[in-house]
């Protein structure tokens, strides 16, 4: 396993990043805007060195969270070990260096279904290797057009890249990707399938490194606000800036080209996982500054309080109950992988998606108004305010500085731009409720065994029910765009 060190030195390798509103990136390890986020990924790494960690990511087999799960026994160790390191970030970094193994074995899924050439299915496998072996940073773009792709006149412009020459050295890919998490922190991105470019009639999708000739990484406005750490705890470290990609005759080698189904779903078959590991993070952080501000605030006995508590704890233990439903009750693909049950993870994803919200408005009823008023450190310090501020916000076993950090904490999870930005992220990087409902209609299995088995019930004999055409309606589209008719605007 590489080092911070080593993945620090890997990102001096001359890539071009602009974040909006602040222009170009010279150097992400140490620019304002991205240097703490590397200093995450960087403690990534070293973890696995750590060994109070030892237990948490290891096994006889080696490191848990680069495995290829093969058991229900391997997806519950490698569970364990998603839970423990995203929980550290409350669930705001979601796209790690696990995360990119992942991506990588969904492609090796994906070939596979494909039933593509024998060199197709090892090169997958040898990048899959590469990455476990030397932890190589992979990031996921589902390969969606920005807007002004998608509204030009001429159908066959509306991709996202188009193949403008082929040679034995690969392919030449020309255009632009949209929204996806963490360029500026990867070394390779993977464009999957919705890019909507075609070789030799198959979709076409590719690995393309972020430092490549040609390639430009486009970062949002940074979401990071306070640089304090007393009143900025989380949001000053975690901003993974969600970007878009452009390619200008960028040369991807063959053996970076996947031929796979026009739909990202099977290569995102453990991404989905792995995304409600961080879901459930955020919510498990969510109910623990919920206690402990309970207790702070003098709440532990109060009715509503506790009302509020229990909602907290049955959002997450239902979801939690998903997600070792879907380890314990897996699926097995054609290709000998273990994969946790979609069924299960569709349900915990739509109970997640629905609890959210009101997750976070507990939060931020529960501590009362010294949410809003907590002061910072800066002001407990200030000589004018010192004595009136200790007074305001001491007691019960907690000093004002004490209190004042918890209530900060509380304020940069559920009210600071960090929170903003992962509900609008959430409701776009997968499709919200209703793309895991359709998920979910196409995963559960059980429409007809179950149907029919009520019908064993009733004395006469009742024709057979197949309700497959359920299970196999595509899912549909999201928020298609049409392009103005010619005149209008």
């Amino acid at each position: 396993m590489r080092t911070g060190a080593d993945y620090r030195n890997s990102l001096r390798d001359g890539r071009r990043v602009f974040i909006l509103g602040g222009g170009q990136v010279e150097d992400v390890t140490t620019h304002p805007a991205t240097a703490a986020m590397v200093g995450e990924y960087a403690a990534w790494y070293d973890r696995h060195a750590d060994p109070a960690w030892k237990d948490t990511l290891f096994d006889a087999q080696g490191p848990i969270d680069y495995r290829v799960p093969r058991t229900s026994d391997d997806l519950v160790r490698m569970g364990r070990c998603f839970s423990a390191t995203t929980f550290l970030s409350a669930g705001n970094i979601t796209h790690t260096p696990a995360y990119g193994h992942m991506i990588a074995l969904g492609v090796l899924h994906a070939v596979g279904l494909r039933q593509a050439a024998p060199e197709q299915v090892a090169n997958a496998e040898a990048y899959r290797a590469e990455i476990a072996r030397t932890g190589r940073f992979l990031t996921f773009a589902a390969g969606a057009a920005p807007i002004g792709h998608r509204l030009r006149a001429d159908p066959a412009d509306r991709v996202a890249i188009k193949v403008v020459g082929r040679s034995d050295a690969g392919v030449t890919l020309r255009g632009k990707i949209g929204m996806h998490t963490s360029p500026a922190f990867a070394e390779d991105v993977y464009i999957g399938a919705v890019n909507g470019a075609d070789i030799d009639g198959h979709r076409a999708t590719f690995v393309v490194p972020v430092n490549g000739k040609g390639v430009t990484v486009i970062c949002r406005k940074s979401a990071a606000g306070d640089p304090n750490p007393f009143t900025a705890p989380l949001s000053h470290r975690f901003d993974e800036l969600d970007g878009q990609m452009w390619l200008d005759d960028v040369v991807v080698p063959w053996n970076r080209v996947f031929l796979t189904d026009p739909s990202p779903e099977p290569v995102a078959r453990w991404l989905f996982w792995h995304q409600l590991y961080c879901w459930l993070s955020k919510a498990e952080f969510t109910l623990g500054l919920a206690l402990a501000c309970a207790q702070a605030m003098g709440l532990a006995n109060h009715e509503l309080t506790i009302d509020y508590l229990l909602d907290l704890i049955t959002d997450v233990q239902t979801v939690r109950a998903c997600q070792i439903a879907a380890e314990r009750d897996p699926e097995t693909t054609a290709d000998g992988y273990c994969s946790p049950n979609h069924s299960h993870l569709a349900v915990g994803s739509i109970a997640m998606l629905k609890a959210r919200r009101r997750m976070a408005e507990i939060l931020r009823i529960l501590p009362g108004s010294s949410l809003v008023v907590a002061p910072s450190d800066k002001d407990l310090a200030d000589p004018a305010l010192a004595a009136g501020l200790e007074e305001s916000f001491v007691g019960a076993g907690y000093s004002a500085r004490q209190r004042a950090a918890l209530l900060q904490l509380a304020w940069d999870h559920v009210g600071s731009t960090l929170d903003h930005r992962e509900h609008v992220f959430e409701l776009h990087a997968n499709g919200g409720e209703f793309a895991w409902r359709g998920r979910l209609r196409r995963s559960f299995d059980r429409y007809n065994e179950l149907a029919n088995a009520v019908l064993k019930h009733i004395a006469e004999p009742m024709p057979a029910v197949s309700l497959d055409a359920l299970r196999e309606a595509p899912l549909a589209a999201r928020r298609p765009v049409t392009p103005p008719r010619p005149g209008e605007r």
